[in-house]
């Protein structure tokens, strides 16, 4: 038996999930390292971290993964944290600027041109530094912290995730908890993944909670504690319910109808109450 190794992000929307394991007696049992989205995802493929916090897309290029139930990034509308910022009007937008530490992001961005807005842009990855992305392309996906500080009254803005629920009428999912299934053998069997992420989760919501995330965040960000609270607990949505599922498979369906992905993988969820097991 061994230490499972937790791949985390260092963005303020991962804070309320993380709270047990920065606050409580979690992460005793795990060994925690913080990156991008991105790099989370390749910690699992490379077999570097055993639980990750993913991109969503990223779970149909990993095999053998299966997802911590009913919990999730996602947001109801909008997001405030997942932008595409233009120089031009939306019609008039020929390449984009893509953040190299993003995954999911940079997908829907493709799936909503190519479903709705029209096909055919340039997608270039580059470093998430808004003025040199806008210096080459007409328009730049901004995600995470950086994004809530944009001036929206310097630029055409549009939010991602507000756009995909005007357009589909579903919920987004941004990224889950996900697990390598090789990994739970040498886990230790006392422990209960679902109920420690879950419960970590709720905890990071309570009040008191809450309040300590944004008076820490908001000196980091320079944004109003005021601020932090709201976009915690009207933009980001912690649960992945039923509604938040279908969004989900259908942004699949969509994204490799599109190219953003090559294969879908079936979804498969770590079972709740017994260590170990696995349901699809």
């Amino acid at each position: 038996m061994r230490r499972l190794r937790i791949s985390a992000i260092s963005y303020l929307n991962t804070a309320p999930l993380m709270w047990d394991f920065d606050h409580g007696g979690a992460a005793k049992d795990f060994d925690i390292f913080y990156s991008v989205p991105s790099s989370c995802a390749a910690a699992l493929r490379e077999g570097t971290g055993d639980i990750g916090i993913i991109p969503a897309i990223a779970y149909n290029s990993i095999p053998g993964l299966v997802i911590i139930p009913e919990v999730a990034i996602a947001a109801r509308g909008a997001v405030r944290s997942i932008l595409l910022i233009s120089k031009v009007p939306l019609e008039r937008v020929r390449t984009v600027a893509t953040d190299n530490s993003s995954m999911t992001s940079v997908a829907l961005s493709r799936v909503l041109f190519e479903k709705w807005w029209g096909g055919g842009r340039d997608f270039r990855s580059l470093e998430p530094k808004l003025t040199s992305m806008l210096r080459e392309c007409d328009a730049a996906l901004i995600i995470g912290d950086p994004a809530l500080k944009v001036d929206r009254s310097r630029y055409q803005v549009l939010d991602l995730a507000e756009e995909w629920k005007r357009l589909s009428g579903k919920s987004f999912v941004f990224a889950f908890w996900a697990v390598r299934e090789a990994a739970l053998a040498e886990m230790q069997p006392e422990l209960d993944l679902a109920a420690i992420f879950q419960a970590s989760r709720n905890h990071g919501l309570e009040p008191a909670a809450l309040e300590q995330i944004a008076r820490e965040w908001s000196k980091r960000l320079q944004i109003a504690p005021a601020e932090v609270k709201d976009y915690l607990t009207r933009n980001i949505y912690y649960q992945l319910d039923p509604d938040c599922l279908e969004g989900m498979e259908l942004f699949f369906r969509y994204a490799a109808e599109c190219g953003a992905v090559e294969r879908l993988q079936p979804i498969s969820f770590l079972q709740p109450t017994t260590p170990g097991r696995l349901r699809a």
